[in-house]
């Protein structure tokens, strides 16, 4: 059994957020590179070359890459033969996060649903677990921004509205977002589970790394299916217009009730902020 001391994992999630929001990663910076050439519209590209200096910028003089540096979502993969000490872990990354947003001059963005008095640390964070084999503890953070949060939307649909059910729904989810989630996007999308299930589905859908298709053969053509026909809307970057709405549409799914069929979306914006560590 490997013991994990508190102290370490409040470092690691305090480096992490801070690298997120500042450090956009390579793949994803190349995927923006690599739409260029794609996209159709002159002034798409000189929108999407904008993108990658201001990531360049926000790189070379460590400041966010976006204004909005989003709630602090977390999901902690902890190994059943690991045994945290010292503390409590959720309050761990509580803390972390906490330091990370004062430390790195992160907007700090939680605040009551209600009066919208600001919670003033960025805290409390999303934090989803998952007890996995081995000794180890995977923290990946995924800061995110409320501009394309919301349109992010749950349905339960009709078994007979089927793939074709899905794919209406993800495309009515795209236009109704239009340029608000600040597009080139990545579409996350959660099949099946139960109401909560598909919402966490498109969430780690999200995780999946750009240009990864799904290994379920009928799952990666829809994901094809889909990334084609959202380009095909028009709205292109930043709304301008053009031929890359979307850099990647990756969907994870599960067996559900036989009565229904929900249905996630979770759409990021072109700031596709991840990064994670193995302690």
């Amino acid at each position: 059994m490997r013991e994990i001391h508190v102290d370490d994992i409040v470092s690691v999630v305090e480096r992490l957020f801070i690298d997120a929001n500042i450090d956009l990663p390579d793949a994803m910076y190349g995927a923006i590179r690599d739409a260029i050439e794609r996209e159709s519209s002159p002034v798409g590209k000189e929108v999407l070359r904008e993108l990658l200096r201001n990531a360049d910028t926000a790189r070379e003089e460590r400041m966010p890459i976006c204004q909005d540096t989003g709630l602090a979502v977390t999901f902690l993969e902890i190994g059943q033969d690991a045994h945290i000490v010292g503390g409590d872990l959720t309050e761990a990354v509580t803390e972390g996060v906490r330091r990370a947003y004062r430390k790195g001059y992160l907007r700090k963005s939680c605040c009551h649903p209600f009066t919208r008095k600001n919670t003033g640390d960025n805290t409390p964070p999303i934090v989803h677990t998952k007890i996995v084999p081995g000794e180890g503890l995977r923290i990946t953070v995924l800061p995110k921004g409320g501009g394309s949060e919301n349109y992010g939307e749950v349905r339960m649909l009709m078994p007979a509205q089927g793939k074709e059910g899905v794919k209406a729904f993800v495309l009515e989810m795209v236009r109704k977002g239009g340029p608000n989630p600040c597009p080139p996007i990545t579409v996350g999308v959660g099949i099946g589970g139960n109401f909560e299930t598909s919402a966490l589905l498109s969430k780690e859908a999200l995780m999946v790394p750009v240009g990864k298709r799904s290994d379920d053969e009928e799952l990666a053509a829809m994901e094809r299916e889909l990334l084609e026909e959202i380009n095909a809307t028009g709205i292109g970057p930043q709304g301008y217009g053009g031929t890359v709405t979307a850099l990647d549409v990756h969907i994870r799914m599960a067996p559900c009730h036989l009565a229904s069929l929900p249905v996630a979306v979770n759409i990021q914006c072109h700031a596709h902020r991840i990064r994670e560590a193995l302690l």
